[in-house]
């Protein structure tokens, strides 16, 4: 595991949480316990916050906002259709809910009804095997053919395990080709870090995510101030989102 990827498994809000009471025990056995005491309260408010759901609704409002989503009729009619490989909270409808298989909105089900309006001729797919099988981008291929879009409309990047790597990837495949518009497709939640690393190779695409997917949900009881394990689960996308954008700030990837 890389450097990067043990940080952001640590700011996960519950990895968090245990690391700073882990961390607390052996203070307070060395007898450093008032900072001990600090690191244990540091610790329940962090997870605490995380679970709940008005938390996330904020957090991730915020950035599933920055590009609302908008209905592929109203879109512009361009070149391409940029799809980058993810599955943010298992592409469940609503992060508040039961996960249900039959009622998820996977990336390449937004880029298909793209494809379908007539938003444009060629879809690009990108994303490389995260666990040495088939890559994202042929597995998005696939489901792209069974959503009624044709192979040949669509080009495969299977080299790519980053968003940074998506967009320089993806660059070339799209300056190959002589295309300048393009839709790019990710999630609401990804939308701001991947435009700007694409803005970062000096493309200019329009943002069409998927449709938001921290929202309140229409259940009666549904409450924003009581502690929910759905919400603590789903909080690591956020977090590991916004930790993300700083990274590739720092970077200069976007």
């Amino acid at each position: 595991m890389s450097l990067s990827e043990f940080l952001a498994n640590l700011v996960i809000p519950l990895n968090l949480s245990i690391t700073l009471l882990l961390v607390a025990v052996i203070l307070f056995i060395t007898r450093w316990r008032k900072t001990a005491a600090i690191l244990t309260l540091s610790a329940l408010a962090w997870v605490v916050f995380w679970s709940l759901p008005t938390s996330s609704l904020w957090a991730g409002g915020l950035l599933e906002q920055r590009y609302p989503y908008t209905a592929p009729a109203d879109l512009p009619t361009t070149q391409a259709i940029v799809v980058l490989g993810g599955n943010t909270a298992n592409s469940r409808q609503n992060w508040f809910e039961e996960y249900d298989r039959q009622s998820t909105i996977p990336r390449t089900e937004t880029a298909a009804k793209l494809y379908a309006a007539g938003r444009a001729p060629l879809i690009v797919v990108s994303g490389a095997a995260l666990d040495g099988g088939a890559s994202e981008a042929s597995m998005m291929a696939q489901a792209l053919e069974r959503d009624g879009v044709p192979a040949n409309a669509i080009i495969q990047e299977d080299h790519s395990l980053t968003t940074y790597q998506n967009a320089v990837y993806s660059a070339a495949i799209l300056r190959e080709h002589g295309i300048q518009q393009f839709l790019l497709v990710t999630s609401a939640l990804h939308m701001p870090r991947a435009m700007a690393s694409f803005q970062k190779q000096g493309l200019n695409p329009v943002p069409a995510p998927s449709p938001p997917q921290i929202v309140v949900p229409a259940e009666p009881n549904f409450s924003f101030w009581l502690p929910d394990l759905r919400a603590l689960q789903a909080s690591r996308s956020i977090v590991k989102e916004y930790l993300g954008i700083l990274v590739y700030w720092l970077r200069g990837w976007a």
